[in-house]
């Protein structure tokens, strides 16, 4: 297949990039020097590749973040949801495109909603999330007005080497390798009684190529293992991975206007129309993204991205 990956060199664009070109996929991948609310420019990067499917993970994806520039994550993820799909409507109209969704817009569920499944009530708590479930209905709007073919997708949390160190894993793990490093015995958090449904990036990507070649067109999936964790046991077991005993200190910078309590989804209609099933397990993931920042035993200040081996990692190189 042909595919065209917007977002193609961020976290889950690179894994992404990497997976398909190892299925011999023909792969188009493209970051910053694409505007996705152009949609010219999105027209002229795509008739160069013909591509047979466009998977879309390019947006503004830091809850934390959307609290503070609300207008531009709305932009982005919104207009630039629409513009990417118009502009495979008009370079390739034959095209499947995948837009990535996210968990959030599930927003707080109670006890008995649990695990969600995609039939759900949409609750979007944050500006992210409600610019993702904006972005959702512009891309189902595409398959009932125009008879686009798309997909949409809800993953829930995922992890991996080389995620940017404003998200909560690898956050924790660079200060637990900086404690471990200078001697320290508390580790800074913020919430960790919040209970997530982690998944191995590279089980995501998985999942999108399956869905892609699979999926019902106009349809919603999770992407998710069906179990939360706490994430101070995500702390828990980054420190016992590293060796370490810390203090876990509650810092109030970190802790979020509003955040939902618990998130586990409903895999089921994923494994269904594909046969995926996770490959990694938590810790695992751990354990890799935790090589991924050290450099002869010490803490690489610097993310590890998909194009570079970390010791210890499996880190394939990103066809562009």
């Amino acid at each position: 297949m042909r595919a065209f990956v917007t977002g193609g060199r961020g976290f889950v664009g690179g894994w992404l990039a990497a997976h398909l070109a190892g299925e011999g996929d023909d792969v188009t991948a493209t970051d910053a020097e694409t505007d996705v609310t152009d949609e010219q420019a999105v027209v002229r990067a795509m008739d160069a590749s013909h591509p047979d499917v466009v998977y879309h993970l390019a947006a503004r994806a830091h809850v934390g973040d959307s609290w503070r520039e609300p207008l531009d994550v709305l932009r982005v993820n919104v207009l630039g949801t629409a513009a990417v799909l118009a502009a495979a409507r008009r370079a390739a109209p034959e095209a499947t495109v995948l837009v990535v969704s996210s968990a959030e817009v599930y927003g707080t569920l109670t006890p008995e909603e649990l695990p969600v499944r995609e039939g759900g009530p949409l609750r979007p708590a944050t500006p992210y999330a409600a610019s993702k479930a904006a972005a959702e209905q512009v891309t189902l709007q595409a398959w009932r007005g125009y008879g686009q073919r798309v997909v949409v997708v809800r993953p829930f949390n995922h992890v991996g080497p080389g995620q940017a160190p404003t998200f909560a894993v690898p956050a924790l793990a660079r200060r637990v390798l900086q404690a471990r490093r200078d001697g320290g015995r508390e580790l800074v958090v913020g919430t960790v009684t919040t209970r997530r449904d982690f998944t191995d990036v590279r089980d995501v990507v998985r999942a999108y190529r399956l869905l892609v070649e699979r999926a019902a067109p106009g349809e919603v999936y999770n992407v998710c293992t069906g179990r939360d964790v706490a994430i101070a046991d995500v702390a828990a077991r980054l420190m016992a991975l590293s060796g370490v005993e810390l203090r876990m200190v509650t810092d109030p910078e970190l802790i979020r206007p509003v955040d939902t309590p618990v998130l586990r989804g409903d895999p089921s209609r994923l494994v269904a129309a594909t046969g995926w099933a996770p490959r990694i397990d938590l810790d695992q993931t751990l354990a890799d993204v935790l090589r991924g920042l050290e450099v002869d035993g010490d803490l690489n200040l610097g993310p590890v991205a998909p194009g570079a081996k970390a010791p210890g990692a499996q880190v394939p190189g990103v066809a562009s």
